[in-house]
């Protein structure tokens, strides 16, 4: 099932398993571009056409309603409740840090610079539904949103077959205030809050994963709205080395393995003997797996333990593969941590896997894949402010650099330019 790699002469096979991309089928883009254009010309009609195609569900309402709101607060498990409501105080502590304020400073009496800080208008948030459903991605996306300051936030996710929302999902947003859920998925749900219907309003970014179609959606209407990134299958890289444990090892394999038939999950080892033990663990640890069939294609497609000839080799790899999560599972990772340039999230020791920081921890678990960690980050508040320069010139300041302004206009042939400072010169 699992595949052995040489580091040394498979490195193509390598780069291949953790940088395949969402942006592969054609004829999956123009079926989006379909929807889109449908929605886009037809609002609702078209929603609950492609609802009732797409998820088998013919709803009578799309917005999810108060009474809905008050049964899944009632139904869910009071600890399940306690858990999310401990994951928002971690997730929301985390990402106070990263508030930025508007600041303005002065050069000398006669020059005013700096930047306006200000919070997106509307904010749309695809929650991905269908074989999972995630009130995870309810906090990761919603809480950064409302610390920057976004007012207006609107959450999409497709109803189950009966025309439900999963309760955790409704009670995660609830706590956080958003009240506008919508039930509704796929690219009719990119489409919908892109241009809007007679139901659902316009946004101006949409943030949050899906799959292949959600994805392509985002591509096509990035410019009309603002995305977060286009994200592809989810991936784990994990250093090890002998001191490292088997189980802890497959056991998190399996965890990246059972999101998505496509989930990368790859171990980078200068110990053979470890490969073998976490194949042994893998078959042990598969059959109790309520998600066995997904989580063994992931594996046998995208799947890999990839042996290195030293350490150094070893951070290489990691570095060119850059990946979306990255467990460092070695004698001294404080020490080894710092050898990584490349990875959208790292995960420190063997009691540090990579669901505590999908749920629980407070960084952000919206990461880049597909090797973008090499020049994108993590979804952050920064993602909900728009920043605006500032700038006052007075005559004083003006006159002192207007012949460098027009030296520099004129040598990009620039003369508009460069004779809107000499019409204020003259006068000086």
């Amino acid at each position: 099932m699992i595949k052995y790699f040489n580091a040394q002469n498979d490195m193509d096979k390598i780069e291949r398993l953790i940088a395949r991309t969402q942006m592969e089928s054609e004829d999956i883009i123009i079926k989006v571009n379909e929807i889109i254009k449908d929605v886009r010309e037809n609002g609702d009609k078209s929603i609950g056409k492609y609802t009732l195609k797409f998820d088998e569900v013919d709803l009578e309402n799309m917005k999810v309603t108060d009474e809905e709101f008050k049964e899944a607060k009632e139904n869910i498990d009071p600890k399940l409740k306690s858990s999310l409501e401990k994951a928002i105080k971690n997730i929301t502590e985390f990402h106070k840090k990263q508030i930025k304020k508007s600041f303005t400073f002065k050069k000398g009496s006669d020059i005013i610079l700096g930047q306006l800080i200000n919070p997106i208008e509307k904010v749309g948030i695809y929650v991905p539904g269908g074989t999972a459903s995630y009130p995870s991605t309810v906090m990761m996306n919603v809480i950064p949103a409302k610390l920057a300051g976004v007012k207006d936030i609107v959450i999409t996710t497709p109803a189950n077959k009966t025309g439900k929302i999963k309760d955790s999902v409704l009670v995660a947003a609830d706590l956080l205030g958003v009240k506008s859920v919508y039930k509704i998925g796929g690219a009719q749900a990119v489409a919908a809050l892109s241009f809007g219907t007679e139901t659902i309003q316009k946004v101006d970014k949409i943030v949050g994963p899906g799959n292949i179609y959600v994805a392509m959606a985002k591509r096509s209407v990035s410019g009309i709205v603002g995305i977060d990134m286009i994200a592809g299958p989810s991936e784990v890289l994990i250093l090890a080395d002998e001191s490292a444990n088997p189980k802890y090892i497959a056991a998190d394999m399996i965890a990246q393995a059972e999101h998505d038939e496509r989930a990368a999950s790859i171990v980078v080892t200068e110990c053979e003997r470890l490969g073998e033990k976490i194949k042994e663990e893998l078959k042990t640890q598969l059959s109790k797996l309520d998600r066995r069939e997904i989580a063994e294609k992931a594996l046998t497609d995208y799947g890999a333990i990839i042996l290195t000839s030293c350490k150094k080799e070893t951070f290489e790899i990691a570095n060119r593969l850059a990946p979306e999560h990255l467990e460092i599972l070695t004698k001294d990772p404080f020490a080894d941590y710092k050898k990584i340039k490349n990875a959208g999230a790292i995960f420190l020791g063997e009691y540090t896997p990579e669901p505590v920081g999908d749920y629980f921890a407070g960084p952000n678990h919206t990461l880049p894949t597909s090797r973008t960690s090499r020049f994108s980050s993590a979804l952050s508040v920064d993602d909900f402010y728009k920043k605006t320069s500032l700038l006052y010139y007075s005559e004083k300041a003006l006159k002192g650099a207007g012949e460098d302004i027009i030296r520099l206009a004129d040598d990009e042939s620039l003369t508009g330019h460069a004779n809107s400072i000499k019409v204020r010169m003259e006068g000086f």
